[in-house]
């Protein structure tokens, strides 16, 4: 996830173009392989045990890795010995670039050393994005200074990146979206979710995007093709909002607060609040904007 932030940072400071960026990232995407490939590879792990542990994820908030060791089908030295196959996505990216001419060595480290200086971070927090550890990214650079919440809505933003990150696309980037007026969603699925006890608040959740987005989007979660916004779309995306929340109030439990939720709602050409939260997910294939209000 952080070398697509990497990425459009050197984008942004004119050292690359869009077109050497994008070049880039596909080299880099067809790189690094995941762990569920690697372990049928290292004949670790089945393809049925593979399945079994991305179902799992579907319920819980944890890593590839951690699930196959609590089911046993992976050993700690297992696990380390398919971790160190895995190159960090940001020195793939370097060495794409590098490789297909655009930036020199010197070029790509100076970079990441003014990014990180620019950012404000400090060398366990660099270390720790570099590393891949999307929370400490939500937290230190999507932008939530100004939020009362900022602490719940992190934790919300950061869950939501590691699973579309699981389930739709690994390349992702959350942006702060600054809104002047309403903001108007195209397409957009909400959900409301409340707690259980007595004067306790609740909490809209919803994404919307556009129309090519939400079909694109359907396909890869329901693995079917889908041409237009019929009932199976709607339920798709839906769905994969749904389960978001389910984990999210899994992760909240563990923390000593009971949540329930409320059912799923589509709704077309939609105003959503002055007041939300909306954070946009760059993806490959399109924008989705999440809201929290």
């Amino acid at each position: 996830m952080f070398s697509q932030y990497f990425g459009h940072y050197l984008l942004n400071k004119g050292l690359i173009n869009t077109e050497q960026l994008k070049e880039a990232l596909e080299l880099q995407a067809e790189t690094h392989v995941k762990l569920g490939v690697l372990s049928v590879n290292a004949g670790y792990m089945t393809p049925f045990q593979v399945e079994e542990v991305h179902e799992k994820q579907k319920q819980i908030d944890k890593r590839f890795g951690e699930i196959a060791i609590e089911l046993g089908f992976l050993t700690e030295k297992q696990l380390d010995q398919l971790l160190s196959g895995q190159k960090q996505n940001h020195l793939i990216l370097g060495q794409a670039l590098v490789d297909l001419g655009i930036l020199n060595i010197d070029q790509f480290s100076t970079a990441l050393s003014n990014y990180k200086k620019e950012h404000s971070l400090s060398d366990e927090q660099f270390d720790a994005i570099k590393a891949g550890d999307i929370d400490t990214l939500v937290e230190t650079i999507v932008g939530l200074e100004d939020i009362s919440n900022k602490k719940l809505y992190a934790n919300y933003l950061s869950l939501f990146a590691k699973n579309l990150i699981r389930f739709i696309d690994d390349q992702v980037r959350l942006e702060a979206k600054k809104v002047n007026d309403q903001y108007k969603a195209n397409w957009m699925v909400t959900q409301l979710i409340k707690g259980t006890g007595a004067g306790e608040q609740t909490l809209s959740t919803g994404m919307g995007c556009d129309e090519e987005t939400f079909i694109k989007f359907a396909s890869i979660y329901a693995e079917e093709t889908i041409d237009e916004i019929d009932e199976l779309a709607k339920a798709s995306v839906s769905e994969f909002l749904n389960l978001h929340n389910g984990i999210f109030l899994v992760n909240m439990s563990n923390r000593g607060v009971e949540l329930n939720m409320e059912p799923q709602q589509i709704h077309e050409n939609a105003i959503v609040p002055v007041n939300a939260v909306i954070v946009t997910a760059y993806l490959s294939f399109g924008a989705i904007d999440v809201m929290i209000w």
